[in-house]
């Protein structure tokens, strides 16, 4: 453990980052999921609602930093192939 004020302060800081940063990634999954699930019902009304939410999310944590925007692409280009497959 530190014995350093100023390093004391980080480790508070960076562990509530850590878990507000594993909240938002874990909110993203959750909400990428709600649209595979729409997808294999073929509803495409709540998969298209879905995959707004989700790009919503996605983008939130890029603007936040929490995660990359090629990650972000990736997903969002995963969201809309699925919305798009559905007949």
């Amino acid at each position: 453990m530190a014995n350093i004020k100023s390093q004391i302060k980080r480790v508070g800081t960076n562990e509530k980052a850590r878990i507000r940063n594993a909240s938002a990634k874990s909110a993203v999954r959750t909400a990428i999921k709600k649209v595979r699930v729409a997808a294999a019902a073929n509803d495409k009304a709540a998969a298209i609602e879905a995959s707004n939410a989700a790009f919503r999310l996605i983008d939130k944590t890029v603007s936040d930093g929490i995660q990359q925007k090629n990650t972000a692409a990736r997903q969002k280009s995963e969201v809309s192939r699925l919305v798009n497959e559905i007949k």
